[in-house]
């Protein structure tokens, strides 16, 4: 992975690169609705509180879990460690979690699919955004897996089938048993190899209408060596780059696949 140092470089590249967050001079009417809809609609799709006060009671929790490190780019750690200690590396910032939740209020996907549930914030909001939908969430560590659990009842979620076990073992049948994949979040094992993996397993279930998001595309130089490749394949029409999330569409409103990097 790349250095705190090597990092800030990159953000501020990316940030000089980046094209307005307001969507101010945007030619793409898709990629404008997604600014104004997704990134900025913060009023209409304003997220519900309760997951932020899940985030704030597991950021108190002193219960000490089990953890064992799955793959590179996992934030738990190994070893026994506070639900606090995790909760305040492995989950999704607010704001970023939120993006996904307006993601998922505007499209309106009907089946999700996560990789890597961690403490189950993010997971929590995809289900609120579209309560009919349906969300696979795979985790591979057991303890961490159960206490996500204990917050989706709390929140009252069912429509969350939640899985444990390796990517690799659980995702091929998931994949069998779904007509679709709408949206897939890839957050976990941030090495090139398996994210390419993952990509061409849920590739074959995409479709059209169908959302990709890679978390951490600029992590390390084998995760910025992924989303080229993600970016250059011929099935994907529309890249967006944020910086800590990467999104790929399949539309085909252009004749030419066009990569965006848009000030977040």
């Amino acid at each position: 992975m790349y250095s705190s140092l090597q990092l800030a470089g990159k953000y501020l590249g990316y940030y000089a690169k980046g094209s307005n967050s307001k969507g101010h001079g945007m030619h793409s009417p898709f990629v404008f609705d997604f600014i104004l809809h997704v990134l900025n609609n913060k009023k209409n799709y304003q997220a519900p509180l309760e997951v932020e006060q899940l985030r704030k009671k597991l950021l108190k929790d002193d219960t000490f879990l089990p953890v064992v490190e799955l793959g590179a780019g996992s934030r738990a750690g190994t070893g026994s460690k506070k639900v606090s200690a995790i909760a305040a590396t492995a989950l999704k910032n607010k704001k970023l979690a939120q993006v996904l939740y307006r993601l998922a209020r505007h499209y309106q996907p009907a089946r999700i699919v996560e990789l890597g549930t961690s403490l189950g914030t993010t997971t929590a909001y995809l289900a609120l955004a579209h309560p009919d939908a349906e969300v696979v969430t795979i985790e591979g560590n057991p303890s961490v897996r159960n206490k996500a659990l204990e917050g989706f009842e709390a929140l009252g979620l069912k429509n969350i089938r939640s899985l444990e076990g390796n990517f690799d073992d659980v995702l091929p049948p998931v994949l069998q048993q779904l007509e679709t994949v709408d949206l897939g979040f890839i957050d976990g094992n941030h090495r090139y190899d398996p994210t390419i993996r993952y990509f061409e397993w849920l590739l074959k279930k995409t479709n059209t209408d169908s959302i990709l998001v890679f978390d951490d595309i600029h992590w390390s130089p084998e995760m910025e060596a992924a989303w080229k490749y993600i970016q250059q394949h011929p099935s994907v029409q529309y890249t967006i780059d944020i910086f800590f999330l990467g999104f790929v569409f399949f539309r085909k409103d252009f004749r030419i696949p066009q990569d965006f990097t848009i000030r977040f």
